[in-house]
C-alpha cells in the first residue's frame, strides 16, 4: 500500500469501502463492506451464517474454518476483500435442508462433540479432506490438529473423520 492509500486512517476519516462478490454455500452474494472487515465476521454478521464460530481471532484455534475454493482456511486470518470471485462453504453447506450430512452423521455415531464450539471447525476440516489421497490415522490428527477442542480428547473426532472417509469419503483407514 502506498502512503497515499494510508493516509485516511490517521486522519480519522471513514474507513473505504469496497464490493464483495463472492459465492457462499452456493448463493452469489454482493456486498458493500468496510476494507477492513474479516472474513469471518462478513460471513457471520453480514451474512448471518453464525456456525462460523470465532474463538482466538488469531487463526490458532481453528473454530472459523471454512473453505475458500475447496480449501480449508481460517476465515478470521482473511479479509472479507479477499473473498472477491471466490467460492466459500461454511458448516451450513453441509445439512441444508435439515437432515446431517454423512460427515455429521459420522460425528454423531462417534461420538465425536461435547459443547460443540470447536465442531464447526472440525467439519470443515474434515470436508477439505474428503476426495483426498488416503491417509493415516496420523495424517488425519495431523490435519486435524489446527482445530482446538477443550472437551473431547479428540480421540473420538479422529474416530468419526476416519469413519467418514473410510466409508467412500477419500480415504481408508490404515490398519
Amino acid at each position: 500500500m502506498t502512503a497515499d492509500e494510508l493516509a485516511w486512517m490517521p486522519l480519522g476519516l471513514p474507513e473505504p469501502n469496497v464490493v464483495v462478490a463472492v459465492s457462499v454455500n452456493g448463493t452469489t452474494v454482493t456486498e458493500q463492506v468496510p476494507a477492513r472487515l474479516s472474513a469471518a465476521d462478513f460471513l457471520r454478521h453480514r451474512l448471518g451464517l453464525t456456525g462460523t464460530h470465532v474463538g482466538c481471532e488469531q487463526g490458532v484455534c481453528g473454530m472459523c474454518t471454512v473453505l475458500v475454493d475447496g480449501e480449508a482456511v481460517k476465515s478470521c486470518l482473511m479479509l472479507a476483500a479477499q473473498l472477491d470471485g471466490r467460492w466459500v462453504e461454511t458448516v451450513e453447506s453441509l445439512a441444508p435442508e435439515g437432515a446431517l450430512s454423512p460427515l455429521q452423521e459420522c460425528f454423531k455415531a462417534s461420538h465425536a462433540l461435547q459443547c460443540g464450539f470447536c465442531t464447526p471447525g472440525f467439519l470443515m476440516t474434515a470436508t477439505a479432506l474428503a476426495g483426498g489421497p488416503k491417509r493415516s490415522r496420523a495424517e488425519i490428527c495431523e490435519e486435524l490438529a489446527g482445530v482446538l477442542c477443550r472437551c473431547t480428547g479428540y480421540e473420538f473426532v479422529v474416530d468419526a473423520v476416519e469413519a467418514h472417509l473410510a466409508a467412500g469419503a477419500g480415504t481408508a483407514a490404515d490398519d
